[in-house]
């Protein structure tokens, strides 16, 4: 084994692991860099501390220092990067863009239909995830004036931070300005899957064995993302869904499309189905994405269901535990109210807020903006007061939404007006496909004449998204934005449509 030491920082290698100092150097991480704990000062003090190496992490630490002398350590226990970069996001996009592209060309005269190949989607998986290994994202960091520290972080003090790891002496670090919880979230498993061993999404997106059969348990994005490309891969996919419709929150247009994309596609979906019972024989955690012992029994009160696996997707929780709070006097509740102390911070799926890798990243540039400006007596940064949140759901086909929808713009008082019309009414989105399915809709605020929400369902509608965000953070009144004029013949055309639909008072300029 060879190993470097720059300062306190010291790499190993690429496959080589030590037997003592550096943690996490194992075969997740081969050639990262992780700080040498068995060489470090016990105590030590640095102006912004980070507790969790995501996304969301990275971010407020990037914020919090770029263009200054302030200093920042990430504590991270696991992959640097988190979920998004190897259990959520890009693997599961990566799997489904080659279902994408299979979907198209069965679907377009001119074009010979092509196949999928299961070990192609994989590797290009594995590619997407870096085959499990961070240290891009650790020099990425390093690069970037941002220490990072392998171990477990938890509150000991006020701006005082404990961190542990295994064969590694404890240390703790005070930050002289901020404390920011990045900690992400977990799956939410209800009691009748205890001993059952479920997979989840980090299987789900980690997948190693397709099993034969397997029943998805949920009806959101997860749930139905998974039904997709597990599906693709040859599993005879379940969907056992609680209520009523798919996305709920969503407009009911948009879980009815995705509904028919998946039952065309030959994925059972089971509504008004909720599971009273899982058994099964011979339980084990196998490892990432492989079956997880015996058939599965599921006990529903649409019936019984029996599989090789079950896949969990019903919500995620605040990882909140084991992090310290009681030390500072605190509880997730506070975490979740934002009753927090001014040094105390909590960013991302940590803070209950809407659990998105892009929205956490958002307010962790927010938050790390804020901190930099009080800790250099700089001005305030601008902010935008409620800017919506978009999400696309990349189903076949797509749906997207940002801001409101109708149902909850009128839960707020807000009186709204809205125009909704044939995704394939715009001749740019009649060109994608022979066979185009959904809807487009938007709401306007009566009074304000600004947009409040839009929804996209159909091919590519995640492309059409950004406009609607830009609208309704810019508070375009609908008779100024009917003066945009979408290119010929795109998809964008949709909003012309759509614009056209609105009462004549709202499309003139008020006198």
């Amino acid at each position: 084994m060879t190993r470097v030491t720059i300062g306190s920082i010291a790499r190993w290698e690429a496959g080589s692991a030590p037997s003592t100092g550096c943690p996490r150097a194992d075969i997740r991480h081969p050639g990262g860099y992780c700080e040498d704990m068995t060489e470090s000062v016990t105590q030590e003090s640095v102006d912004v501390i980070v507790i969790g190496g995501g996304a969301v992490g990275e971010n407020a630490a990037q914020y919090a220092i770029e263009g200054t002398d302030l200093t920042a350590v990430i504590v991270e226990g696991h992959l640097l990067g988190g979920e998004c970069s190897y259990y959520a996001c890009m693997p599961s996009k990566a799997l489904l863009r080659p279902v994408d592209v299979t979907g198209l060309t069965d679907d377009l005269e001119g074009v010979v239909p092509t196949r999928l190949d299961r070990d192609g989607m994989l590797a290009r998986r594995d590619s997407f995830v870096s085959d499990y290994d961070d240290s891009s994202q650790v020099e990425w960091a390093e690069s970037a004036g941002i220490r990072v520290v392998r171990g477990h972080a938890r509150l000991v003090g006020e701006r005082s931070v404990r961190i542990e790891a295994d064969d590694a002496a404890a240390r703790t670090l005070t930050a002289r300005h901020a404390v920011i919880l990045a900690t992400g979230s977990e799956p939410s498993i209800p009691s009748e899957f205890d001993g059952a061993h479920p997979w989840t999404s980090v299987d789900a997106t980690g997948v190693v064995e397709t099993p034969e059969s397997i029943a998805i348990v949920g009806g959101g994005v997860v749930a139905c993302e998974a039904a997709v490309w597990l599906n693709a891969l040859g599993s005879r996919v379940t969907l056992l869904v609680r209520g009523s419709g798919l996305l709920s929150g969503n407009e009911p247009f948009a879980g009815d499309t995705v509904l028919d994309g998946l039952r065309a596609s030959g994925v059972e979906v089971v509504l008004d189905a909720s599971v009273t019972k899982c058994t099964r024989s011979d339980a084990e955690d196998t490892g990432l994405g492989r079956v997880h012992g015996g058939p599965v029994h599921l006990e529903t009160s649409a019936g019984t269901v029996d599989v090789a696996e079950v896949l969990v997707a019903t919500g995620r929780t605040p990882r909140l535990r084991d992090v310290g709070l009681d030390a500072v006097g605190l509880s997730a509740d506070d975490v979740l109210h934002e009753k927090l102390p001014a040094w105390l911070h909590a960013v991302g799926d940590a803070s209950g807020d809407v659990p998105l890798t892009h929205w956490g990243k958002y307010r962790a540039r927010v938050i790390g903006a804020r901190i930099k400006a009080a800790a250099t007596g700089a001005p305030a940064p601008y902010e935008v007061e409620n800017p919506p949140v978009p999400q696309v759901v990349f189903t076949q086909p797509q749906v997207a939404q940002t801001g409101l929808t109708e149902a909850s713009a009128r839960d707020r008082g807000i009186d709204v007006v809205t125009a909704e019309v044939p995704y394939n009414g715009a001749a740019g989105a009649a060109l994608l496909r022979d066979t185009v399915s959904g809807k487009a809709k938007i709401v306007v605020d009566r009074e304000t004449r600004c947009l409040v929400g839009a929804t996209f369902a159909g091919p590519d509608a995640g492309e059409q998204l950004h406009a609607a965000t830009i609208a309704i953070t810019g508070k375009v009144p609908v008779h100024v934005l009917r003066h945009a004029v979408p290119s010929y013949p795109t998809v964008s055309e949709l909003w012309l449509r759509l614009l056209e639909e609105l009462p004549e008072q709202l499309r003139r300029a008020p006198e």
